[in-house]
């Protein structure tokens, strides 16, 4: 796996631009609405390397959910934390903690730094870098003075107990299959995303099926009505999950309701069949399941009210607890060689749902849906 041949550094074009704070009550609207976390956990990203972790591990940076808080517990190495914490003293000038993404490659779009439960210990300042290399070359990642490194995220300060957001000035140019995150001098972090647009590897024969809809080849759940209990951008991972909070539940509702989600697919094309999958989901699955697809526009996404820009292949059909529900072509409406770029999930009336595959071909095109440009 080589590189694109792309302009050099990134670490020029950030310093003649500004790198945009993003405050905590922004950070979800800011990233979570058209792209994903490059790193988190469920996706398959691996710690590679870490210079200490002496107090918390490293591994705890990628995981999904929040951080938490158990005051008075304490391990042989000091009080628990539920993050990622180094020694005091350090005699070099940074930690560091190298990361392999969870998907093929990705360029980045922004970073956000938690420091939950950090007070007093918290990393006052921190930076991010990435390269693009192969697995064959990992080892190389281990020597701190590994020279290819780029600059993603320049030295940013952080406070106590907090969020901390930052917008790049574009998204990178350049796909990034490892990254560095820097913490100077010490201290610890709770957890650590990078927000951004994979950069899939897609079949090169147009007849195979994949799913179209997979984070890993590019897809992003960009809109839904409610996800209290259960985060949209679960349905799009690898696998089936662990328990009922790695998939998308919406909370109870009264009388005549629905809820929805849209998915922006990875890459445009015919739908050959579906996957909706209730896994965990026992005593609050959704009673039916309805699907819709909209055309590959890229200028803004296809209001879920807007009934011009929508096309039923599957009319309401009844689900069942923790299965997987696969609907052939046979079932599906309006599909044949037409090419779709984004599919709605109606659910009736409420609940939660583990994955949604779209299994289908990618169009003749071939285009990549993420805003991160094309492959």
């Amino acid at each position: 796996m080589e590189a694109p041949v792309l302009p050099p550094s990134q670490a020029e074009d950030i310093a003649k631009n500004t790198i945009k704070p993003i405050a905590a009550k922004d950070i979800d609207a800011t990233f979570k609405s058209d792209s994903i976390d490059l790193i988190t956990n469920p996706l398959g990203s691996r710690i590679l390397a870490f210079s200490d972790e002496w107090f918390a591990a490293a591994s705890n940076l990628t995981t999904p959910t929040p951080p938490v808080h158990k005051p008075g517990v304490f391990t042989y190495a000091g009080a628990w934390y539920d993050g990622w914490e180094t020694r005091r003293h350090n005699t070099e000038p940074f930690d560091w903690v190298v990361i392999r993404l969870g998907v093929a490659s990705g360029r980045v779009k922004g970073v956000e730094i938690d420091t939950a439960f950090f007070n007093g210990n918290q990393a006052p300042e921190v930076a991010v870098q990435g390269c693009f290399v192969s697995s064959s070359r990992e080892e190389e990642l281990k020597d701190k003075d590994f020279g290819e490194w780029e600059t993603i995220l320049p030295k940013q300060e952080c406070g106590p107990s907090q969020r901390h957001g930052w917008l790049l000035p574009e998204v990178t140019k350049r796909p990034y299959t490892h990254v560095r995150l820097q913490m100077f001098p010490d201290g610890g972090i709770a957890r650590f995303r990078l927000y951004g647009y994979a950069v899939p590897v897609l079949p090169q024969n147009i007849d195979t099926v994949f799913d179209l809809a997979a984070t890993v080849n590019g897809g992003v759940a960009v809109a839904c009505s409610d996800q209290h209990f259960g985060t949209k951008d679960n349905l799009l991972l690898p696998g089936r999950g662990e328990d009922m909070g790695d998939g998308w539940e919406t909370k109870r509702s009264r009388g005549d309701h629905v809820d929805w989600v849209i998915v922006r697919l990875g890459v445009p094309g015919t739908i050959d069949h579906l996957v909706v999958d209730t896994a965990h989901f026992r005593g609050n699955f959704p009673q039916k399941v309805q699907v819709l697809a909209a055309a590959p526009v890229r200028e803004k996404i296809p209001a879920h009210d807007d009934q011009s820009a929508w096309t039923e292949i599957l009319k309401p059909e009844k689900l069942g607890p923790d299965k997987e529900h696969r609907f052939e072509k046979d079932v599906l409406a309006g599909v044949g060689e037409q090419v779709f770029g984004y599919v709605k999930m109606v659910i009736i009336p409420d609940g939660g749902v583990k994955r949604l595959r779209i299994f289908g071909r990618r169009g003749q095109t071939g285009q990549y849906m993420g805003r991160a440009g094309r492959v």
